[in-house]
């Protein structure tokens, strides 16, 4: 019986970790149901986590606008865009923290071209 051993090594010098930096947009439709103070509170909540996981170049409040159709028996909402720069893995823990916050109607977070 022949047994093979394998062992990983190291490039010269030790390993080098490259973090990709990308950018990306995101969109918040937050309910009015909230108030304003609740959706100052929750805005600032996402400007924390944008700013904790990476850079947070730009939040433009869009405010109150009329949705194009009934989520949850609203017809208006608060918008928000946020744009920022993190790794490729924050994306997805951001837009999971979004869809279980209550007051979250929808979201969409986008890759923008380099």
């Amino acid at each position: 019986m022949l047994a093979i051993c394998l062992r990983a090594t190291r490039p010269k010098g030790g390993a080098v970790n490259m973090a990709v930096i990308n950018s990306y947009e995101a969109v918040i439709v937050i309910s009015l149901k909230l108030g304003e103070e609740g959706i100052a509170e929750t805005i600032a909540k996402f400007k924390d986590m944008v700013s904790k996981n990476g850079t947070l170049e730009n939040v433009d409040e869009w405010g109150k606008r009329r949705l194009a159709y009934e989520i949850n028996k609203e017809t208006e909402a608060y918008y928000v865009l946020f744009d920022f720069k993190s790794e490729a893995e924050f994306p997805a823990e951001f837009d999971r923290v979004l869809m279980i916050t209550d007051g979250v109607l929808r979201s969409m977070i986008i890759k923008k071209e380099a």
